[in-house]
């Protein structure tokens, strides 16, 4: 079972991530870019994915979505259901696709 305390761990692993806030609620970002946060439940993760139709298909007791955010490359993460290896798989390919090209470029082994 992950906590908002794993995501911080395994987030802050990867270069240039910070904590801060969005939506009130709270997140992790790489250079001012919102990888992930905390919903307002406390239990449910918002995460960048460029894989959200698969994860969801694959284990939808883990990930899920809601209208709000169709059309949009985030998928939801049930915490609780998520081993800390999954998560942190999830976590990287996010701030993949967050981080600035410069940040990529000095750490292509990531």
């Amino acid at each position: 079972m992950a906590t908002w305390k794993t995501v911080t761990k395994l987030a802050r692993a990867l270069p240039e991530v910070e904590e801060s806030t969005s939506y009130g609620t709270p997140c992790v970002k790489v250079k001012g870019k919102l990888v992930a946060r905390l919903r307002e439940e406390g239990d449910v993760l918002v995460v960048y994915t460029e894989e959200k139709d698969v994860l969801m298909a694959s284990s939808p007791d883990v990930y899920f979505s809601t209208p709000h955010y169709d059309g949009y490359p985030m998928v939801l993460v049930r915490l609780a259901e998520i081993r800390e290896a999954e998560l942190r798989e999830v976590l990287t390919d996010a701030w993949r696709m967050r981080a600035p090209a410069k940040v990529l470029r000095e750490h292509p082994d990531l």
